[in-house]
């Protein structure tokens, strides 16, 4: 680990690890000091909660998956409206996928809480997502969508299924054992198409 970086840099690196490694629930106060080689009493100084811990590193996380959609977007940035959803919906479910247990700390709104970070930290951590979920309504109005809040809602809430119930080996058991290697994509597109309506000839 990087001495020269600040410690609450440093703590917040450790608990990153913790949770790609072993998931939130490997995440403690005092396993973090241990790790980062410093009393237990010091992380209190930057986290007086466990919950504002779990906001700092879901935090970076947030950062990494809206890094992705930024790289999705980007390249399909020439393309329709239509395909850079798609291109969002396959960089959301790569990612649950890639990190599941930073992803099922992200969107545990009911543990995390922000009320004790810097105000560098602030608007709260549960107002992280809007930012990502304005660009997925934007994009679903310029599709056309009657009602794009509620589309762009309901293709979410499908794809996070998609990610959890592909984890789970529910989605592969469904579809008859071994899935193509595309699997994946073939169920995001699905969901867009299901969402968006037919696409336009």
């Amino acid at each position: 680990m990087d001495q020269e970086r600040p410690l609450r840099e440093r703590l917040i690196d450790v608990g990153v690890e913790l949770v790609m490694s072993e998931g939130a629930g490997a995440v403690g106060l005092r396993e973090i000091a241990r790790r980062a080689g410093v009393s237990h009493g010091a992380p209190r100084r930057y986290f007086p909660t466990h919950q504002s811990l779990l906001s700092a590193i879901a935090r970076r996380g947030f950062e990494d998956l809206g890094e992705r959609f930024a790289a999705a977007t980007a390249g399909a940035r020439e393309s329709s409206p239509r395909e850079r959803v798609r291109a969002i919906g396959r960089a959301y479910v790569g990612y649950a996928l890639q990190h599941p247990g930073m992803f099922d700390l992200m969107f545990r709104h009911d543990l995390l809480d922000s009320t004790g970070q810097p105000p560098s930290e602030r608007p709260r951590l549960r107002e992280s997502t809007l930012s990502m979920f304005d660009l997925l309504v934007a994009l679903v109005c310029r599709c056309g969508a009657a009602e794009p809040r509620v589309a762009a809602a309901a293709l979410w809430a499908n794809l996070h299924g998609v990610a959890q119930l592909w984890r789970w080996g529910s989605l592969p058991l469904a579809l008859g054992g071994a899935p193509p290697a595309d699997g994946v994509e073939r169920l995001v597109d699905a969901a867009v198409d299901a969402h968006l309506g037919p696409e336009p000839v």
